[in-house]
């Protein structure tokens, strides 16, 4: 792990995509053709590699993004590769999230027979927020009714992304047995003796030529729009060659203008050593991406962070690990500058001085000493204590703070309770330890019940959680059953105005101010918004009023469900001598709940994007299932005897539906499920939950 390679041949990759699409069994071939391991882990075995937590091996899942290194060399120049092999199933989408937030480049696996799912427009649109550059790889071409084509179109037409083939499949299904490089005009078949580590080169099956050159011929087409010497070469009818291609497919990639596709199966080891040849050519390495935005903490002044590791150092602290030996493991990425052992770092957004201890780069849950990391690298650290997931690191005399990653609130909850009074302090800290480690999991206490309230993306989520909680750390506790966690918001305006003239512990408290409180779209969350000048209203106080607010936004009105999507606005407001910034905190909290009463609130329940694959003999007891339990059917497509629905279900008719749709279809339909939006409850639920009684 000592190799020094320069910043320009890193790749820093993520590899994303739909559950059970192959990530994993992907990254178990990149690691066996890399050296990195010498025997492939088969995540159905339970022995992957990368899938290292109790939780992933029995379940064949993989639950939290596990990050290796390894290195590879492309026409005898060796790169280092980076890679983060991230979650596939929806309850675990953060963990994608924070890693695209910190990747480079990323490549999508497509299931060759289903094209794109679900998940994987979730990805690509995290991708496309982040404007992370990315290959696809069309896997599992060794399945029947695996289709290149047709998955490829379902790029275009789904994820509404411009892709170029760099490869044709040589058969399919179970006459898979290589692929024709486009680029080369060359056909390559894998050894299957060797596991596809050895690959013999041939020429193209006559039976494929005509495709080939059409394939071809395309393919120039397309990368001569971002070529003009490549455009000219053709007008002219001059040979292109492999490196001009090569080249232009680079910058186009780099620009987020393409997509390059190849195909391969990783179970069947096949394709696997093209796709790391694309990784080093196509995507990026650290100088490539466009410099970072930071802004300076002390004057707000916003500028560029370039990759140098002459620069100040600027790192983020992207993933919280609790590590039963080592404690506290956080992973980083160096944008700038450089961060050794024993240095003392200035993490800016908690404004705290942290001291860096042992520095390792992960092999899975595998530490090896690195002792330094230099701008673009990632690694883990251990030793900061006050740092957490989206922290900036730098250095205490150039302050930088970069932005934070934005994670979604949960949407389902479950009441827990120590079994013994000695479990209460255990799992307190067990709970604290989780938030930390995972910021899409909440736990609260429930003032009516005095229950622990643990709060999660999906009963799968949630399931993991508790099963860690008894495995990890020996916390032994009582579960209740899952239960939807409903949001609250308005539906008209309403203006507040608030005078605020009280004593409070001997001492004279004032504020007054208007407030103006708005609907927003479903999606907004909050929004804060002052109109009066800092001479009427000075800016403490104001951030007073905002603070009193967002204090009060898990207590709705109805029934206590967290408020979200409006908007409060300060339209007047004045101070006297003995105003504090209590009072006018105080004052907020007040204003937001008489504002939300005036303004007509409703409760929303989350409604789910719910995917079902299911034999076409048992489609008309699904969809029967479906409307009964409320759900409205978004789409429905036939392939190869198979019928793929797309329905929105409120979450709370889905609890217990892996049980009955297997007991439906005897056990050969599969789902996904993913949040899509909150809509309102029905009058009967609402009456259920609140009763009549007037607000």
């Amino acid at each position: 792990m000592k190799k020094s390679i320069q910043p320009e041949r890193v790749r820093n990759i993520g590899i994303m995509a739909h559950i059970d699409a192959g990530k994993t069994t992907t990254t178990e071939r990149i690691l066996y053709y890399t050296g990195r391991v010498h025997k492939i882990g088969e995540v159905d075995d339970g022995a992957a590699t990368m899938d290292w937590m109790s939780q992933e091996q029995e379940r064949g899942i993989t639950i939290t993004s596990a990050s290796t290194t390894c290195f590879w060399n492309v026409e005898e120049t060796p790169y280092i590769f980076n890679i983060i092999d991230t979650p596939g199933h929806v309850d675990f989408t953060i963990e994608v999230e924070r890693s695209l937030r910190i990747l480079d480049g990323a490549i999508t696996v497509i299931c060759g027979v289903a094209g794109v799912q679900p998940q994987t427009e979730t990805v690509w649109r995290q991708a496309n927020f982040y404007k992370v550059p990315r290959l696809v790889f069309i896997n599992k071409m060794d399945r029947i009714g695996a289709n290149f084509l047709k998955a490829v179109e379902s790029i275009k037409t789904q994820l509404q992304a411009k892709t170029i083939a760099l490869q044709l499949p040589i058969g399919s299904e179970d006459n898979f047995e290589g692929v024709i490089d486009l680029l080369s005009m060359e056909a390559v078949y894998y050894d299957d003796s060797s596991l596809g580590a050895n690959y013999i080169i041939k020429e193209i099956p006559k039976d494929y030529e005509e495709q080939a050159y059409i394939y071809r011929d395309q393919l120039l087409e397309i990368v001569s729009e971002y070529d003009d010497s490549i455009l000219e070469k053709l007008l002219d009818d001059i040979e292109v060659s492999t490196s001009e291609i090569e080249k232009a497919l680079r910058e186009a990639t780099l620009n987020n203008s393409l997509i390059p596709v190849l195909c391969g199966s990783s179970l069947k080891n096949k394709g696997v050593q093209k796709l790391l040849d694309a990784v080093a050519k196509y995507l990026p390495s650290p100088l490539d991406v466009s410099s970072i935005e930071g802004v300076n903490p002390k004057n707000g002044e916003v500028f560029s962070i370039v990759c140098s590791e002459e620069g100040p150092l600027c790192a983020v602290a992207f993933k919280i690990v609790n590590d039963p030996f080592a404690g506290q493991l956080t992973f980083v990425r160096v944008y700038s500058g450089s961060l050794k052992s024993g240095d003392a770092v200035y993490n800016s957004s908690k404004q705290k001085t942290e001291k860096t201890g042992q520095i390792v780069k992960m092999h899975s849950n595998k530490r090896e000493d690195v002792g330094r990391l230099s701008a673009g690298d990632i690694g883990a650290v251990i030793g900061y204590s006050h740092t957490t997931t989206g922290d900036t690191l730098c250095s205490k005399s150039s302050p930088v703070i970069l932005e934070n990653t934005h994670f979604p609130a949960p949407v389902i909850d479950i009441a827990i309770e120590p079994k013994t009074k000695g479990d209460q302090e255990k799992l307190h800290q067990a709970l604290e330890c989780l938030v930390k480690e995972d910021p899409s999991f909440r736990y609260k206490l429930d003032e009516d019940t005095g229950q622990i309230l643990i709060s999660g993306m999906g009963e799968l989520h949630l399931e993991i959680t508790v099963d860690r909680l008894k495995k990890e750390f020996k916390v032994l506790c009582n579960v209740g059953k899952p239960r939807v966690s409903y949001r609250e918001t308005i539906t008209t305006h309403s203006e507040v105005n608030m005078n605020f003239d009280r004593s409070i512990g001997g001492k004279e408290q004032y504020a007054q101010f208007r407030i103006l409180f708005e609907p927003l779209a479903s999606g907004s969350g909050f929004v804060f918004k002052n109109m009066v000048n800092k001479e009427a209203l000075p800016e403490r106080f104001v951030l007073a009023i905002k603070q009193g607010i967002v204090d009060s936004l898990d207590s709705g009105v109805l029934a206590g469900y967290t408020l979200i999507d409006f908007k409060a606005t300060i339209t007047t407001g004045s101070y006297r001598e003995e105003s504090t910034e209590m009072a006018f905190r105080m004052a907020g909290s007040l204003s937001l709940r008489d504002g939300i009463r005036k303004a007509h609130p409703i409760i929303l329940e989350p409604v789910m994007k719910v995917q079902i694959t299911v034999p076409i003999e048992y489609t008309g007891e699904v969809i029967g299932d479906l409307n009964a339990r409320k759900g409205k059917i978004r789409g429905m497509e036939e392939q190869y005897g198979t019928q793929f629905l797309t329905a929105e279900v409120p979450l709370a008719a889905m609890f217990g539906y892996s049980t009955d749709l297997r007991s439906a279809t005897q056990g050969r339909a599969v789902y996904t499920m993913q949040f899509s939006q909150y809509e309102p409850i029905s009058q009967n639920l609402f009456n259920e939950i609140v009763g009549n009684s007037q607000i």
